[in-house]
């Protein structure tokens, strides 16, 4: 995905569990950051397998325009061992255009 030189605006369909859906329009970062959680599935994202320079704040924008994300506190180790994040999106996403993106 970092080979992409155009982080324009995009509009998503977010799809929520009560069966409503919201479309949001994103670009740079953020629209990075959505592209990287819809690609990594169940799995999700964390700024050590996926580097970025501020997954909170991308994390935190997507959530203000109402895209739901999961944060889970894992522990790693190593000579600076403590916790980081794994962001996880909890829904379903779908480019607003009709092309499915996740």
């Amino acid at each position: 995905m970092a080979e992409k030189t155009n982080w324009g605006d995009a509009p998503f369909k977010i799809l929520l569990d009560s069966n409503q859906a919201l479309v949001v329009t994103v670009s740079g970062r953020d629209r990075w950051a959505l592209e990287c959680l819809i690609a990594s599935g169940e799995q999700g994202c964390t700024p050590i397998d996926t580097p970025g320079p501020r997954w909170s704040g991308y994390v935190h924008n997507l959530r203000k325009l109402g895209v739901p994300i999961e944060t889970v506190t894992e522990p790693h180790g190593g000579p600076f061992k403590g916790t980081h994040a794994r962001y996880v999106l909890k829904c379903r996403v779908e480019r607003a255009g009709g092309t499915e993106a996740a």
